[in-house]
């Protein structure tokens, strides 16, 4: 029976829990610009549908980090920020942008998902049922961004390579928790009196 690297798993249930908690950020940014600024039922309709999906898998990796007692990225009040900020963003610049935005990230995010699924033993056939479910919900989302105009062509494809690389790093900063940056220093002239904080 294959086995899953614990260390590994770890990883995966840690970042799918920032990156869907990112997706519905990302929604919720879309949303406040088609309450606010610029106006459009039918693609609010659209986006509320999608984000009731990405509010299941968050639900869901919400209990998994709490069951495993797995301690989550830091990072997870920026990545809420930068998710709104991307979501409102895109959208001001129209619906091509703000469908786009959903197909960038969904791109990225089936690779992803199907690196974890390639490296889930059977000791783990629950959590991959549903990371082979929630990857068939992204790559639906993908496709109906395409549908309703999500488009690469011109300034699009530079817009495409942004949110991708910006999705990629945030991929691999929520993995890790050992990430360290000096956040206290008592005493500046005594290094060994620093004190480091995991993010």
């Amino acid at each position: 029976m294959k086995k899953t690297n614990k260390e590994k798993l770890e990883e995966f249930i840690r970042v799918d829990h920032a990156g869907e908690r990112g997706a519905i950020k990302i929604y919720e940014g879309q949303l406040l610009a088609l309450n606010t600024l610029n106006k459009d039922e039918k693609l609010k309709k659209l986006i509320e549908s999608m984000k009731i999906h990405e509010e299941e898998h968050s639900n869901y990796f919400e209990k998994e980090i709490k069951k495993r007692n797995i301690k989550p990225t830091r990072f997870l009040k920026i990545w809420d920020l930068l998710g709104i900020g991307l979501g409102f963003g895109s959208t001001l610049l129209g619906k091509k942008a703000a469908m786009l935005c959903t197909a960038s990230v969904e791109e990225v995010i089936d690779k992803h998902y199907q690196n974890q699924i390639d490296q889930i033993g059977d000791d783990e056939i629950d959590l991959k049922k549903k990371i082979i479910k929630f990857r068939n919900d992204e790559l639906h989302h993908k496709d109906i961004a395409f549908e309703e105009g999500a488009s690469k062509d011109g300034f699009y494809r530079v817009l495409d390579e942004i949110i991708k690389t910006g999705s990629k790093i945030a991929i691999k900063i929520s993995e890790k928790y050992w990430i360290n940056f000096l956040i206290q220093h008592p005493n500046i002239n005594n290094p060994s009196s620093f004190h480091v904080k995991n993010l």
